[in-house]
C-alpha cells in the first residue's frame, strides 16, 4: 500500500466527500474536473482500494473512503494547528501547551496553577479546554492534546496516569426547598424537581444528562446558565436545584442562602487523574506543568 500523496490530494478528497460531487469538490480545490478525477484515481491506485462510488447524482463514499475521510480531516486539522503554532514561534512564543480538563478541574483547581505556570513561562501559550473525560483520553491518545485531567471511572487505555485530586458533587437547594432539610439524597430522587443546569453543550450538562439517563428519568431543566455563580443565585431564589462540585458550592454558600445536600450515588465522588501519552516525550515546558500538578496533589495529601 503506497501512501505517497500530497496535501492537495487530501484537501481535494475532503471537498469531494463534503459536496458528494466531483465537480463541486474540484471547484472548491480550484482544479479542473479531469485533473481532480486523475488525482482521485491515483490515490485509489496507490492504496489499492476504491474510495468513491460514482453514480449519476454524484459520488458516495465506500467504507474505505469513510475511513480515509476521517483521517484526512484529522490530518488537515493538525496541519492548521501546526501552522498556527509556527506563527506563534515567529512572534517569540517558544511553546504551545494543550491542556484538557473537566469542569471541576477548570473552575476549582487549575486557575492558580495555570496562573503561576504562565508567570514562570512567559514564552509559552496554554490552550485550556473543557472536555468530557472520554474525549480527553481520546485526544491524548491521538496526540491532539498534551496533558489531560480525567475522572478515574474512565478507561485510560495505555496512557500514563498519575493521581491528582478527589472531590464530591453535591446538590444545592434554596433554604426553603423540600430537599433542603435532607442530609443526603439520591440523584434519582432529585429528578422529581426542576433543575437549573449548565449550558447545553457543556461538559457538566452532558455529565448530568448521562446520570439521569442511567436512572431512566428526564432531567427537567427549567433554565440553563453559563457559570456556577449564576446557577447558585437562581437556586437561592428557589427557581430550581442544581448539582455542582462541593468546593464550589461551599464557597458560594458563604455569601448566599443555599443549602448543600450530599448525593448518595457512587459517581458523586470523583477521583481525578493526570494523564499523558508518554511523559518522556513531553517537551520540557510541559513537564514543568506536570511537576506543578503533581506538587499540588502532594500538598493536598499532606494537608499543606
Amino acid at each position: 500500500m503506497n501512501l505517497d500523496f500530497d496535501l492537495v490530494d487530501v484537501a481535494l478528497f475532503i471537498n469531494i466527500a463534503e459536496t458528494n460531487s466531483l465537480t463541486h469538490g474540484s471547484e472548491r480545490s480550484f482544479l479542473s474536473v479531469p485533473a481532480a478525477s486523475t488525482r482521485i484515481k491515483n490515490i485509489e491506485d496507490r492504496l489499492g482500494l476504491k474510495l468513491l462510488y460514482r453514480n449519476r447524482l454524484g459520488v458516495d463514499l465506500t467504507p474505505a473512503g469513510e475511513t480515509f475521510l476521517f483521517h484526512s480531516r484529522l490530518l488537515m486539522q493538525q496541519i492548521e494547528q501546526l501552522r498556527g503554532e509556527l506563527q506563534e514561534y515567529s512572534r517569540g512564543v517558544k511553546g504551545h501547551l494543550r491542556l484538557l480538563a473537566s469542569t471541576a478541574s477548570i473552575t476549582e483547581f487549575l486557575p492558580p496553577i495555570v496562573k503561576d505556570y504562565l508567570a514562570r513561562h512567559p514564552d509559552v501559550n496554554v490552550d485550556l479546554r473543557e472536555r468530557l473525560s472520554q474525549d480527553i483520553v481520546r485526544a491524548i491518545t491521538e496526540g491532539s492534546a498534551d496533558i489531560g485531567l480525567v475522572a478515574d471511572v474512565t478507561s485510560t487505555g495505555n496512557l500514563q496516569v498519575f493521581p491528582y485530586r478527589n472531590y464530591r458533587h453535591v446538590l444545592a437547594t434554596s433554604a426553603t426547598h423540600p430537599l433542603a432539610s435532607e442530609v443526603s439524597v439520591s440523584f434519582e430522587r432529585t429528578l422529581d424537581y426542576d433543575f437549573i443546569g449548565p449550558g447545553e453543550g457543556s461538559v457538566m450538562h452532558a455529565f448530568l444528562k448521562q446520570a439521569a439517563d442511567r436512572c431512566n428519568k428526564t432531567l427537567k431543566t427549567r433554565i440553563q446558565v453559563g457559570n456556577f455563580e449564576v446557577l447558585c443565585r437562581l437556586i437561592e431564589g428557589n427557581i430550581g436545584v442544581g448539582v455542582l462540585p462541593e468546593p464550589c458550592a461551599r464557597r458560594y454558600a458563604e455569601s448566599m442562602r443555599i443549602q448543600i445536600v450530599e448525593l448518595e450515588d457512587e459517581w458523586a465522588v470523583r477521583k481525578l487523574l493526570i494523564c499523558v501519552r508518554d511523559l518522556k516525550l513531553l517537551p520540557v515546558f510541559a513537564v514543568d506543568l506536570m511537576n506543578m500538578l503533581t506538587a499540588d496533589a502532594a500538598s493536598v495529601d499532606s494537608g499543606a
